[in-house]
């Protein structure tokens, strides 16, 4: 008799409870252990807090929408808030794609989609990395789902719900710009969009969407100049852009190709049994719209990066985290090519597998902090004491000013992650790009004080950049910091100086 897994079991007579343990018992992971382990935050968390302290209606790094959440959930409840906002991003793009997947492949196949996510990285190590792609995640997810109960199911209504979720989503990143494009795109080539159009919803929606993005909008028009050079400063050759974009999609999927490879029991004995589980046919236009949006969006990504447009440049989509709203669908359109029967064999197999996706990569991060500074000597990120690092300087600057501080300023990885822990939030001044930071100008900082903050080296001197920038500086005596866990590590060492503010005439 042939036995299977528990978790079968589950998927066959349980599938929601499976889809809700899975998601949210990642999201409990994932905002536990950044809240419990991590000494510093992710490496571009700072920055968008930085920017998302100021309240701008757009900046060097695009629209605001997720800079002003961010803000907002940093003020609310600290960095356990802004970790907590990641993960719940991640669970509301997980259950749009879930809904998107019972209306398409049955719930069963919709919950093994979702379990297939599991496997993809960018929903789980850099998800606390919250940012415009984390944010743009359930936009993206929403708004593939609100398409198709106006298309599909012809739900009109719904068809407001997609301009809001297209509308917000351009209001949060520029990679935002794919999808409005292939829905379009999609809708002209199909019968079934082509048909859609003929009732008045869809231009109603056009309207709400244009009221959304409108004062963005206004405000990009106006500084179109400043945004495309921006851009282009930041994109590198068009071929390199776009190979580390690929090799960033395909390790990506790793985790997912290991469960689909583990499930099809290759190689396999001639007459070896596995559980299945069924669903009714997949419709043609059901099959294609899947398939469309789970490959072309990352196709015109890649497009656009060898074509090396300024403005629609994505040559910062090498990194992990604004990966996430180019694969939403890759566990979907896995679960429909394999058939109208998921055949699992080896199921404790894939089962344990699947577990160490989920449980393993949280544990690595924790055991990495504590083991690589003994072994490989190497630092990270999250390591760093930033709380430590902000005492000492808030203290010195309050002791000798008397004064809340202002500004902090200097390196461009120190000063914000030091800013941000400091409990009166000063502003952030980017000395190492100062046009990025048009809420304050060098005047600002010498009249308000500041605290300027670099690593240290032998010469104990300030970085000429810092000197010419600041006249009157006078560099501090370096301090050195230790880590939680300092290993064969050097302390780290940082270079110093309280920037008095000048007295008012």
């Amino acid at each position: 008799m042939h036995r299977v897994s528990l978790i079968v079991e589950f998927l066959r007579g349980r599938p929601r409870l499976v889809f809700w343990a899975v998601a949210l018992t990642q999201a409990l992971l994932w905002t536990l252990v950044p809240t419990l382990f991590y000494a510093a935050p992710p490496s571009g968390l700072p920055i968008t807090l930085a920017v998302g302290h100021e309240f701008m209606l757009g900046s060097y790094l695009g629209p605001p929408l997720a800079f002003w959440a961010g803000e907002l959930a940093f003020r609310l409840a600290g960095l356990l808030g802004v970790y907590a906002l990641s993960q719940f991003c991640i669970v509301v793009a997980l259950w749009a794609v879930f809904t998107l997947g019972r209306a398409v492949v049955g719930t069963r196949h919709a919950v093994i989609a979702i379990l297939m996510m599991v496997g993809i990285a960018v929903f789980t190590v850099p998800s606390p990395d919250f940012g415009p792609a984390v944010l743009a995640a359930p936009f993206w997810a929403l708004a593939l789902l609100h398409y198709w109960r106006a298309v599909a199911l012809r739900q009109r209504g719904a068809w407001f719900l997609l301009a809001l979720d297209l509308g917000l989503l351009l209001l949060t990143s520029f990679v935002g710009l794919i999808l409005p494009v292939l829905l379009i795109g999609f809708t002209l080539a199909t019968a079934r969009g082509r048909q859609a159009l003929r009732y008045p919803e869809p231009f109603f929606g056009l309207a709400l969407f244009v009221i959304v993005v409108l004062p963005f909008a206004g405000w990009l028009y106006g500084a179109r100049e400043f945004v495309v050079s921006e851009y282009a400063a930041a994109t590198g050759g068009a071929i390199t852009s776009g190979l580390r974009l690929c090799i960033a999609l395909v390790v990506a999927h790793l985790g997912l190709v290991l469960l689909v490879a583990l499930a099809s029991g290759w190689p396999r004995r001639r007459r070896e049994r596995a559980p299945e589980i069924d669903r009714a046919p997949v419709e043609p236009f059901a099959r294609h719209y899947v398939y469309f949006f789970a490959l072309v969006p990352a196709l015109v990504a890649i497009v656009a990066v060898l074509a090396d447009r300024q403005l629609l440049s994505f040559a910062t989509l090498g990194s992990y985290t604004t990966l996430a709203p180019l694969v939403l669908l890759s566990g979907l359109a896995a679960v429909l090519a394999v058939g109208d029967q998921v055949v699992l064999y080896r199921e404790r197999l894939v089962s344990s597998a699947w577990l160490a996706l989920l449980v393993v990569p949280p544990l690595l991060v924790v055991l990495s902090l504590a083991v690589m500074p003994w072994t490989f000597a190497r630092d990270a990120v999250i390591a760093q004491p930033a709380g430590d690092e902000a005492r000492f300087f808030a203290d010195n600057y309050h002791r000798r000013i008397g004064k809340p501080l202002a500004f902090v300023t200097g390196d461009e990885r120190l000063a914000p992650a030091i800013a941000l822990l400091i409990p009166e939030r000063p502003r952030v001044f980017f000395a190492w790009a100062p046009r990025r930071s048009p809420w304050a100008t060098v005047d600002d900082v010498a009249t308000q004080g500041a605290v300027l903050v670099w690593p240290a080296d032998k010469s104990n001197a300030a970085p000429a950049d810092l000197a010419t920038q600041f006249p009157g500086l006078v560099p501090e005596l370096p301090h050195d910091f230790i880590r939680a866990v300092q290993g064969r590590l050097p302390p780290i060492r940082l270079g110093w100086s309280v920037l008095r503010p000048r007295p008012t005439p």
